[in-house]
């Protein structure tokens, strides 16, 4: 590494380093003040709102990542600017092109932060600070909806190989800390959609290669699934008494399952796309689409977690041609309030195209990708315009 790369490697992560501290204690302060009007009651403290605190700002990094990379490699070129440096490095034949490169150098270790974050430390803390909100406040598992966590399966006829024979609706009110789950009920529909069989367990574990042994198992068999549906929702007593006849009632101590669904896809289908790995969107997105659900918004949070890196190369450019602009152009501490506008319009940008691309038929890869294109044509533009100037 020569001289000036190291110059340059050593003041840009530095900077760097200070930015992304400063945005990370702002998230943590609005997660902090989030939590407060829950703390006191059901036995929730301020100790378990601080915890929960401290185990969120992983996940914060790679979404404050770019945008202080932008600030802390601004504040860089600025300071070069304002010093006279940057005028020297160039008079010693530094090009555009060789300062580009020792500022993508730069962001290449940015990138391998942002990876280690965003797909080995952020899947592994998410369920955590989401395990220690809930045991705080004395629950088990967040949902959308008060009849507990709802998924879709594929019932085949030879346990995860043969042909598909109809679908079944995966009914979870509790996921206990330790994986087992509680109050299950199934509802089994042949490819006719017609109710074939309604099963409630009392608790179910996984036992591993797509098996659950269901526990204290109650099974409704529909014989004639029309006729039960009748008789159910008619009025009249002898259709009653018909469906009534259809219906086989099993019991069981315990039952085996097997099924696509594990407790990975259970934990990723309650978790937050953009919390995930690239390998678990991966998963759940074609688990989705086998069971013919919409995969939009996994679409696009996968590729956004690919084309993530981009972003800070980009936003990095995006700096350099403030070490053009000479103090007369503006001090440093104007320069830095750009740059977090600069940031800011990305991340809004960034956002914006999301929902777009969940209201059009816009391609996800191309939903994530045009915000960096965008700001990137940015970046070459100002970088034109201050070699011409």
């Amino acid at each position: 590494m020569s001289t000036l790369q190291r110059y340059f490697f050593v003041s840009i992560l530095q900077a760097v380093a200070f930015a992304l501290a400063a945005l990370l204690g702002l998230q943590a302060f609005f997660d902090l003040t989030g939590e407060l009007p829950v703390v006191g009651k059901n036995g929730y403290g301020m100790q378990h709102a601080a915890l929960f605190t401290l185990t969120m700002l992983p996940q914060h990094v790679n979404e404050v990542l770019p945008v202080a990379a932008l600030i802390g490699t601004i504040y860089t070129m600025a300071q070069f600017a304002s010093t006279s440096e940057f005028t020297i490095m160039r008079a010693s034949s530094m090009s555009t092109r060789m300062a580009a490169v020792m500022v993508g150098k730069v962001g290449l270790v940015l990138v391998l932060i942002a990876f280690i974050f965003g797909e080995l430390i952020t899947p592994r803390l998410a369920p955590v600070a989401e395990k220690v909100r809930l045991m705080g406040r004395g629950a088990t598992v967040s949902s959308e909806f008060r009849s507990g966590m709802w998924t879709k399966d594929i019932i085949k006829s030879e346990g995860m190989t043969g042909e598909v024979q109809g679908t079944r609706f995966f009914n979870v009110r509790e996921v206990r800390s330790d994986g087992q789950l509680v109050d299950v009920k199934l509802y089994d529909f042949d490819n006719r959609f017609r109710l074939r069989t309604l099963t409630y367990a009392k608790t179910a574990s996984f036992k591993g290669s797509n098996t659950w042994l269901l526990n204290e198992v109650t099974e409704n068999i529909f014989s004639n699934p029309a006729l039960a549906a009748e008789g159910a929702q008619a009025n009249l007593a002898n259709n009653y008494a018909q469906a009534s006849s259809a219906v086989e009632i099993k019991r069981h101590a315990s039952k085996e399952l097997i099924s696509e669904i594990t407790p990975k896809i259970l934990s990723v289908s309650a978790s937050d796309p953009e919390h995930m790995s690239v390998n678990e969107l991966a998963v759940y997105t074609r688990h989705l689409q086998e069971n013919k659900q919409g995969t939009e918004r996994f679409k696009i949070a996968f590729w956004k977690k690919l084309f993530d890196p981009l972003a800070i190369f980009v936003l990095m450019a995006l700096a350099l041609p403030f070490a053009y602009l000479h103090t007369r152009a503006g001090g440093v501490s104007l320069k830095i309030f750009i740059g977090i506008m600069i940031g800011v319009s990305f991340l809004l940008v960034n956002t914006l195209f999301s929902h777009i691309g969940l209201l059009s038929a816009l391609p996800a890869f191309l939903t994530a990708l045009m915000p960096s294109l965008l700001y990137l044509l940015l970046a070459l533009g100002a970088l034109y315009w201050v070699e011409r100037h």
